[in-house]
């Protein structure tokens, strides 16, 4: 690894990692295109790195969500005394996680074993199916309940948990894109899918990146320690802004915007680098 390298990769992790185009799909094809494996035991560590960038980027978007959840965020007055400012609590959180944390965790070397640009290609395609269907069913079909993430019901964030099991079993599907779809097939609102979307990623990512650190911790060392800051510091802004910006435009920038890039993605790469 060099620098420039680094900062590359660093780069696309932190664009693709919370917006519906699969950050997982991003790295393997990237990698390709750079002419290395992004399999050894080096290369994985690094991403595991800027992935953790990357989660306290969003952290610190949701700080404020996140110690409401704590039960330790600011209080609002109401008749009668005090109410947390959010309906949505750690339930929520737990039944939206759990599905692909137990099937990760039981599937680990199968999915691993499912790694590489082809699985990807076919992965960004049916991931952008899905999601076109899901924007059109939430608009034509489904009566929105949940217009706010605390609207947010214990079905619905459980149903978005077993939607995010695709993107576990299969590379590139994209974690945010069956998320966010899967909260929009679910009577969720695009915006409120997001939100939880970026929600729930803080402690899938942290229990993920936290156990493969377990087995990569010894890679630390004084050659690529540099390299490691470099990718983690690089990722955290760039994630940042990238989330502010998502979120700021959501009502502009549909599920079908992003669909149609994956499409594209995976025509040219299949056309002038699979070939």
């Amino acid at each position: 690894m060099d620098t420039i390298t680094a900062i590359i990769l660093a780069i696309v992790e932190g664009i693709t990692e919370f917006i519906p185009v699969s950050s997982t799909g991003h790295m393997i094809l990237t990698a390709q295109l750079l002419g290395f494996s992004d399999q050894t035991p080096i290369m994985k560590t690094y991403e595991i790195v800027i992935q953790l960038g990357a989660i306290l980027a969003i952290a610190l978007v949701y700080r404020q969500r996140i110690l409401n959840l704590l039960g330790i965020g600011r209080k609002r007055q109401v008749r009668g005394g005090v109410m947390p400012t959010s309906r949505l609590n750690l339930i929520h959180v737990i039944l939206g996680i759990a599905p692909a944390l137990l099937v990760a965790f039981f599937a680990r070397d199968f999915i691993k074993s499912l790694f590489g640009a082809t699985t990807v290609l076919w992965a960004l395609v049916a991931g952008g199916i899905l999601m076109i269907i899901a924007e059109w069913v939430n608009k034509r079909k489904i009566r929105i309940t949940a217009h706010e993430l605390d609207d947010l019901s214990y079905g619905q964030a459980l149903a978005i948990g077993f939607y995010q099991i695709i993107s576990v079993l299969w590379p590139g599907f994209s974690r945010s894109g069956s998320t966010i779809s899967g909260g929009m097939l679910s009577g969720v609102s695009y915006k409120a899918s997001a939100d939880f979307s970026f929600l729930i990623a803080i402690p899938i990512m942290c229990a993920a990146s936290g156990y493969e650190l377990l087995d990569s911790y010894r890679y630390f060392t004084s050659e690529t320690i540099t390299y490691f800051i470099i990718g983690f510091l690089v990722s955290f802004v760039v994630a940042y802004i990238v989330v502010i910006i998502f979120m700021k435009w959501i009502q502009k920038i549909r599920l079908t915007h992003f669909a149609i890039y994956r499409f594209i993605l995976a025509a040219l790469f299949w056309l002038l680098v699979m070939r």
